[in-house]
Formats: structure tokens, sequence, C-alpha cells
């Protein structure tokens, strides 16, 4: 294999798929950057089992091949490279050789063959969507997912592909992120999965490179098709994400959805989020409760615990009903405020033992368990 690539280029598309390879790879395959060389272009395949990608590269190719060599290694070589113009050639034992400017250094790889490919996906239930849409959606939900592994259900985004209708959802069983998009699709392609944090978290890193993204899945596994813009990186088309996805039935979470609206408040999103982190500076691990009290056009949010004293804030509301009193965990409530984008959002609330909700007017549903007041 032999080809001429750009530095910055080559350096970026390792960039792409570094995140993949886990510090602690169980075989040493695993460790590896696959590189295929052909038709005026390179893939740049990683994998860790549970999750893989694959990226292209425009690069001029003199003689076809594939290689895998060291991620972690190549990635540093080849962003101190001195000189824009990087040659790599590899040998019939593996060896392989990178040279930029008057930089030459020699590494050793494994072959091709003891490199677990990728899988490839039939049309059987694939969905094309907007990359801005579905970043939009995982960062309205992904904090609301749950990290404690005994809870391995929640431990990612379900996707919810109905009745012409994507839902997304996460939940730690003390609050619950649900946003909603409107999604033709052919009634056979219906189903649901469970993407996991990890996979999430790359999206959220990968997404919005481009216009459209192709999501396609079946029974074990989900692939990601993410179309990219990138001329200026020397990226080709697109970036392919492939994940395991967690297996089991997610909660019935519309039970968790209360089903009346009793209070409705309209606040500015930004006003509050300032207020409710300025609340939470008096808080403490003990203690770490923000207490709302709403009455005649004002929203009083006052914290305070023994070690660091209180807070008192009074923002005006729109707002003529009954007096109402509830406590929240304030990171619960900023951390929705902080991923929406809405000028304005709607607290609905009924009384200090039922849930709080955040609404917008675009299919955004964010419950919170209350705190005892006392």
């Amino acid at each position: 294999m032999k080809f001429k690539i750009n530095r910055d280029h080559f350096s970026v598309g390792l960039q792409q798929v570094l995140n993949v390879v886990g510090s602690k790879a169980t075989m040493p395959i695993l460790s590896n950057v696959l590189i295929e060389a052909s038709e005026g272009h390179i893939s740049l395949s990683t994998t860790n089992l549970d999750m893989g990608i694959r990226c292209r590269i425009k690069a001029e190719i003199k003689d076809p091949g594939a290689i895998t060599l060291p991620v972690r290694r190549l990635a540093t070589i080849v962003r101190e490279l001195p000189s824009s113009d990087v040659a790599l050639n590899t040998d019939s034992n593996h060896q392989t050789k990178i040279a930029s400017g008057g930089s030459t250094f020699k590494i050793m790889g494994i072959g091709q063959e003891e490199f677990p490919s990728l899988p490839a996906f039939t049309d059987e239930r694939s969905f094309v969507m907007r990359q801005k849409d579905l970043i939009r959606m995982l960062k309205n939900v992904s904090y609301a997912q749950s990290s404690d592994e005994t809870r391995y259900i929640l431990n990612g985004v379900y996707f919810s592909f109905q009745e012409d209708k994507l839902n997304l959802v996460a939940t730690d069983g003390r609050r619950l992120a649900l946003i909603g998009k409107e999604l033709e699709f052919p009634p056979e392609h219906a189903g649901n999965i469970i993407i996991p944090a990890k996979t999430v978290t790359e999206l959220l890193r990968l997404l919005d490179k481009g216009q459209d993204v192709k999501v396609a899945f079946n029974e074990r596994q989900v692939a990601f098709e993410i179309g990219t813009d990138g001329e200026s990186e020397g990226l080709a088309d697109s970036i392919y994400l492939v994940s395991k996805i967690v297996e089991g039935n997610y909660p019935n979470y519309e039970q968790v959805i209360p089903k009346e609206v009793h209070q409705r408040i309209k606040i500015d999103r930004e006003l509050l989020l300032q207020c409710v982190h300025r609340a939470a500076l008096v808080t403490s691990d003990k203690s770490n409760t923000v207490r709302l009290k709403v009455a005649d056009n004002h929203l009083e949010i006052t914290a305070s615990s023994p070690d660091f004293g209180e807070s008192h804030e009074t923002l005006a509301v729109e707002y003529d009903g009954p007096e109402v009193q509830v406590a929240f965990n304030p990171q619960f409530m900023m951390d929705p405020l902080k991923a929406l984008s809405q000028d304005e959002v709607y607290l609905e609330i009924k009384d200090e033992l039922s849930p709080g909700v955040f609404k917008t007017l675009d299919n955004f549903i964010c419950v919170i368990m209350p705190l005892r007041l006392n």
C-alpha cells in the first residue's frame, strides 16, 4: 500500500475515529486503526466491538492496499509532522514508513485479516432526517440518562419510531425528558431501540457536519451514516457509526407524564436559569434543594443550607392562580434549561408532592420529581 495525503486532512480523519478506541483494549488489534487505500481516498476504521466507526478521506493512491496501525501513536505522529504533504508506504512485513519533509517514521502494523469487520445494514428499517434536528433532540434529552450501571436499561436514549413520529426519551428514575418530531416512514419500518450513552456521546460529537443523517437498525445493532460537507477537512462523503443497542424493554415512560395541566407559568428560560444557578450557589450536598413559590404574578426562588447561608430571588411572571410551593434538585432544573434554545418555557406544577413539568411549544417535556419541602 502506498499513498500521499494532506497532513491536516489525515489528522482530522484520525481524530474522528480515535474516541471509539478504549484505553485498555482486550486485543492488540482493537488499539489499531484499519487503513484501506483505494480509488482516490483512504478509509479509516476503528472498533471496540461494542461500537465501530469509519470515515473516508481524499488521498492520492499510488498502490491500493490495507494495514492496521496503532491509532493513538499514529495520530500523535501525524499531528507533529513538519510538512503538509505526507507519504505512507507499507511493505509485505506490515512495516509502515511515514515520510513528511525531513522526518521519517517506521511503525510496525498488524495485517487487516485480524481486524473485526464493521457490519453492513440492509434498508429493512432505515430513516433519513436532518442532522441539526437529531443533534437538537439528543441535546434536549441526553442529560437525563442514568449512569447507574445496575439499571442498564436506562443507560442510554430510547428511540421510538412509531406512527410517522420519532420520540427520544431519557430517564434516570428521578426525571424524564422527552422530545418528539414528525418523521415520515413506511409502517413496516416502525420500531424501538435503546442507544447506549457512549454512542450518544459520539453522535453529539459527530453530528452537524452536513445536511442529513441516515439511521438504520435491526434487533441488535444500529448504524448512523452521517453526511459531511467536509471539503475543507478532506472528508470524502460520510462518517459511518455502528453500535450495539441496549437489549431489553424500556419502561413505559408515558405513565410518568402527568395527564392533567394544573398551574402553568410562562417564564423566560435564560432568566430562570440564571436565578436557579445563583440559588444553587448556597446549596450543599446535604441540602441540595431549591424552593419555588408562585403567587400573584411573581415567582420566588429560595435556597439555604447550614454551611453556606441562604439566597432569595423574585421573578415577575404571568400568573393569577392559587399559591403553590414546591422544591426541586437545582441541577435537574438547570439541565433542561441549558439544553433548550427557546426563549420561553412553561413550568407546570400542582402541589409540593407532585412532579414539576417543563414544556415548550415544540413537543418537549421534562418531568422532574419533587423534593420534600421540610
